[in-house]
């Protein structure tokens, strides 16, 4: 074999090396590369559900990667339009006012919530106390100071009330929960809608001895510390409410009747007004009309920019939020019920499918 011959074969054999080389090099880098990482931020009262969403669906999904975090609807929009988040996660569609000046932003209801009222009243915590919205609103104005105030008696006759100070407990974040909960105090008082009104946050009225609290796990930490107290908690904290011993009160519905928060409240709550919801799907669900629909519901939204960073983004997002409102998917009974949630009715269905699709 001449030296030419000998040459070509360990140049051959050095090209064929480096190319083995390249191949095995570039290959993990190109499974890194196809790696896309999510952030959802937001809602408390969603963010149950989330953590049972998420790995089921990363497990599916391994080239996606979400982390989740409870930090207050609040902050859940204020980070979806900064950009910080690509999920927001909110119990409160945005104001006309942000849309206007966020004209990107979606709003997709995901699936539908409710709120409970609770309280510690020693004694009374296993009975359903009966409270309505301009009750509630004077509790929370510090015009209703005793739990035997003579319109709490009103609303339960035959119940001993015990002279003592009531401890309202509302929310330090922005959040969803205060929007609804004030929704409700605001729909069914006009002193309170003229004086205090609704919001992610709200100017709370003084109350001597008030308390506030972060996020719904410090509201049931709080109730729960505090002999005499009633807080607004997300009824995805119905086992944590359970386990701190807390009551829960029936809310008067605008038909006058006193209901808690069940599928077939819900659902009668939800089925009055999913004709009236608009194509954005911003709509309030509380007070809703009809003598078996329980007062304080909401759509819980996902709130995404329709335009993402890049186009690998978002088809994360929108397979993501495709699959969490379909039936065998997120909105499945196996995670809803969980949380005490209901499914999207099919018309929402398609409404949020139809604003996911403008995700690009």
């Amino acid at each position: 074999m001449s030296i030419d011959t000998t040459r070509r074969q360990q140049l051959k054999l050095a090209l064929a090396t480096a190319g083995l080389v390249v191949a095995t090099s570039v290959a993990p880098m190109a499974a890194h590369a196809a790696d896309v990482t999510l952030l959802e931020t937001g809602s408390t009262l969603l963010y149950p559900l989330f953590n049972l969403w998420v790995p089921d669906y990363t497990k599916a999904h391994p080239g996606v990667r979400i982390t989740t975090q409870g930090t207050g609807s609040g902050t859940g929009i204020a980070q979806a339009i900064s950009g910080v988040a690509q999920i927001g996660a909110s119990d409160a569609y945005m104001s006309d006012g942000q849309i206007k000046q966020n004209p990107s932003i979606l709003n997709i209801p995901l699936a539908i919530s409710a709120q409970t009222v609770n309280f510690n009243v020693p004694g009374l915590n296993k009975d359903h106390l009966k409270l309505d919205g301009p009750v509630l609103a004077g509790i929370y104005s510090g015009a209703i100071k005793n739990w035997d105030d003579a319109a709490i008696k009103a609303l339960n006759p035959g119940v001993k009330l015990p002279n003592h100070t009531i401890v309202p407990i509302h929310r330090t974040d922005g959040s969803g929960d205060t929007f609804i909960f004030s929704q409700y105090l605001s729909f069914s008082d006009s002193k309170w809608n003229g004086s205090v009104g609704y919001g992610t946050t709200i100017s709370w009225p003084a109350v001597q001895g008030g308390v506030g609290a972060n996020g719904n796990p410090g509201m049931v930490q709080a109730c729960q510390q505090t002999p005499y107290s009633i807080a607004y908690i997300g009824v995805s904290f119905h086992e944590q409410v359970a386990k701190a011993g807390l009551g829960t009160a029936m809310l008067k519905n605008r038909a006058g009747k006193f209901l808690l928060p069940t599928p077939k409240t819900v659902s009668a709550a939800a089925a009055g007004l999913i004709a009236k919801t608009p194509a954005d799907e911003r709509l309030s669900l509380v007070f809703a009309p009809g003598a078996e629909s329980y007062p304080i519901i909401n759509y819980e939204y996902a709130i995404v920019n329709a335009k993402q960073a890049n186009p690998a983004q978002a088809k994360a997002i929108k397979e993501f939020l495709g699959w969490a409102v379909e039936s065998d998917g997120g909105n499945a009974s196996k995670y809803l019920e969980a949380v005490r949630f209901i499914a999207l009715p099919k018309h929402i269905q398609e409404l949020s499918k139809a604003q996911i699709a403008k995700i690009q």
